[in-house]
């Protein structure tokens, strides 16, 4: 993979997210990335870590969240990586429809949608790969 190239690999316990926050703001500092950049970096990240860690790998410590994130063609390339059975992102209930408004989760794909450039998830025998691209400007 081209240079620079960062990785992480936490254990699927929510209380890990601080240690994907710090490695986002080290790498996005690294790579020159601006405050609103950063700001849709993190959530997207926390967001694809967060589902990785509770739906995918149900929280089990034993299983592991792998993230490499490079730069490549002026885009930011992250992967997040889970050890779960995998889902199809078609099925996932829209957000914004009036019945969905008020539940208290169910945002995070839409959100990755929303504040990053590419938004990919492949499914493989060993877990789902979400990969999120955000142009650098």
């Amino acid at each position: 993979m081209p240079e620079p190239f960062y990785q992480l690999e936490v254990e699927s316990d929510p209380n890990n997210l601080i240690t994907v926050e710090e490695f986002v703001n080290y790498f996005a500092k690294d790579i020159g990335l601006n405050d609103d950049q950063l700001s849709a970096l993190l959530l997207a990240v926390t967001e694809a870590t967060t589902n990785a860690m509770i739906h995918a790998n149900k929280c089990d410590a034993t299983k592991l969240v792998s993230i490499w994130a490079h730069v490549e063609d002026s885009k930011l390339i992250v992967k997040i990586k889970d050890e779960g059975k995998g889902f199809d992102p078609a099925r996932i209930p829209n957000p914004t429809d009036p019945e969905n408004l008020l539940k208290d989760s169910g945002r995070g794909v839409y959100l990755m949608r929303v504040y990053m450039d590419e938004v990919k998830h492949n499914v493989t025998e060993s877990g789902t790969e979400t990969i999120l691209v955000l142009k650098l400007k």
